[in-house]
Formats: structure tokens, C-alpha cells, sequence
């Protein structure tokens, strides 16, 4: 019997689109696959394969009636693909692949080690689904759609960066529906305050309220708040606060700008104020920073 030649497992993430057509592929041919963890968001569609033999069915549905779904599928060996093509449906989904030495990083990276996540990637075909969030949709959707301006390495960045807060998500989700909320605190909370952190310091310059912050990352005012605490140990206001005093004190030590313009920089209409909150914070005067 000659002897099988097996493709080399690929050592990053994979990140895919499709809009418009009915399938992946019109032939039903059987394609080699290796090992893998997939997540895949379909939005509209429907998906029908096997994998050596086991059928997986996957339905969205369509238009208005649409319901997306997330499915997750370990495949932890090298083995057999086949596409049925049963469907006239135009697919929109999100496909996501880490390959097999990715996901034994990612386990053994953990100190506390992670059971639940063992065992899911320990077993043939595990699989587990559920409907998502409106965040992990509109992160899909700017998977499928990402803006004009990301192109080329730029555009795969921004492709991996959503699918790797889509991978989180799905995760923490998984292991909710096995442990309890706790889980879900310890990985989704945190992610979704770090979001929250770097939405601020993005957009620091901006009149930046909750209920706007809130809106952007997807959560409630509640949530937002309760949860950046939790993490961090401040307040939304004292983050915001504090880079914008970070921002000026820059300023000041950088460009040499007058006290007065620190003070807008730091969102003070006050220089005086300025100058009690940048003491307070740096003990020192502004005066004594200025290049």
C-alpha cells in the first residue's frame, strides 16, 4: 500500500469571508484536512459537510428570518472533507482556523491548566454551538465587510484582531455552558474591559461619555462600568482622567506648551485646577515639566 503523504499543519490563524455564494465548493470531491480548531459564524446560509463520515448541519436561515449561528469543531486528527450542497441560499459567514499547535500553546500557556478546553480538544469532533451576541455579529460583520481603508497586511490584521476577540467569546461561552458565570467572568469580562481601555485611549481627545463608550463596545452602562473596576482598580472617569493628564504632561515635556494648553490637553477649563489635579497626580508643578 503506498504510503500517505500528509500536508504540513499550518502554524497560525486563519481568517475567512465568504458573501454571496451558496457554497465553499461546487464539487463534491474528498478533501484532506488537518488538525484544527474551527469557529465558524455563519450570518446568513447554510452549511452541510461530513468529516469522515459524520454529517454536520448548519442553518442560519435567510433575509429577515435569519438567525446566525456560531459553530465550533475540533478536529484533532488528520482526516476527510466533503461539502453536500444542498442549499440555494447565498452563504455570509466568518471562518475561523486555528491549526492543532496553536491550540496546544494556547492550553499550555494557562499555569492553572483549563479541564473543560482539554477536553473538548482532547475528543475527535467535539462540537458545541449557540447563537451569538450582537457584538460577535458586528465583529463578524467587519470581518465579511472591513472598511476601504484596510488593505493588504493591514486588512489581514484587522481581520485576525476581530477574530481573535470572536475566539475569546466563543470560548468563554463554551465554558460558561460547562462551569457556571464564573468562567465567563474570568475571560470575557476581562477582554471586554480591555476593549473598553483601548476605546478610551484611542479616542482620548473626544467628549467621551459611558453611554457612548458603552455603545461602541457593545455592552451595557452598567456592565461597562462594574467590570472596568473590577479589572482595573478605576473608574471609568479616573482612566479617562488620568491618560488625559498623561497626554498633557507629554505635552508639556515633549513640545513645551504653555500651562494653559496642558490644561485643555488635560480637559480643565481651569489652569489653576490643571495645576492642583497635575500636583496631586505627579507631585510636582506643571511649571517644573515643561521642557
Amino acid at each position: 500500500m503506498p504510503q500517505r503523504i500528509l500536508p504540513d499543519v499550518p502554524q497560525h490563524l486563519f481568517v475567512g469571508a465568504m458573501d454571496g455564494v451558496t457554497t465553499c465548493t461546487p464539487d463534491t470531491e474528498l478533501h484532506d484536512i488537518w488538525p484544527k480548531f474551527i469557529v465558524m459564524v455563519i450570518l446568513q446560509g447554510e452549511q452541510h459537510f461530513t468529516i469522515d463520515g459524520e454529517r454536520f448541519d448548519i442553518d442560519a436561515g435567510q433575509g429577515r428570518e435569519a438567525s446566525p449561528v456560531v459553530f465550533m469543531l475540533n478536529v484533532a486528527r488528520f482526516c476527510k472533507l466533503q461539502f453536500i450542497n444542498e442549499s440555494e441560499v447565498p452563504l455570509r459567514k466568518v471562518m475561523i482556523s486555528a491549526p492543532f499547535p496553536w491550540v496546544e500553546r494556547l492550553i499550555q500557556s494557562q499555569p492553572d491548566g483549563m479541564p473543560k478546553l482539554e477536553a473538548f480538544f482532547a475528543q475527535h469532533l467535539s462540537q458545541f454551538s449557540f447563537r451569538p451576541s450582537q457584538h460577535i455579529v458586528h465583529l463578524s460583520e467587519q470581518i465579511v465587510d472591513p472598511p476601504s481603508a484596510m488593505r493588504g497586511e493591514l486588512q489581514t490584521l484587522y481581520r485576525r484582531s476581530h477574530a481573535m476577540d470572536i475566539l475569546c467569546h466563543a470560548c468563554a461561552l463554551m465554558l460558561e455552558s460547562e462551569e457556571g458565570a464564573s468562567a465567563r467572568a474570568g475571560l470575557m469580562s476581562r477582554r471586554q474591559s480591555e476593549r473598553v481601555r483601548e476605546y478610551i485611549a484611542a479616542n482620548i481627545r473626544r467628549d467621551l461619555t459611558i453611554e457612548n463608550i458603552a455603545r461602541e463596545v457593545g455592552l451595557s452602562t452598567s456592565s461597562v462600568q462594574r467590570h472596568f473596576k473590577e479589572h482595573f482598580g478605576l473608574t471609568i472617569f479616573e482612566f479617562i482622567r488620568q491618560k488625559r493628564l498623561e497626554s498633557a504632561r507629554w505635552a508639556l515635556e515633549s513640545d513645551g506648551v504653555p500651562i494653559a494648553q496642558a490644561a485643555y490637553i488635560a480637559g480643565y477649563n481651569n489652569p489653576s485646577s490643571f495645576t492642583t489635579a497635575f500636583k496631586k497626580a505627579y507631585g510636582v508643578s506643571p511649571k517644573y515639566r515643561r521642557a
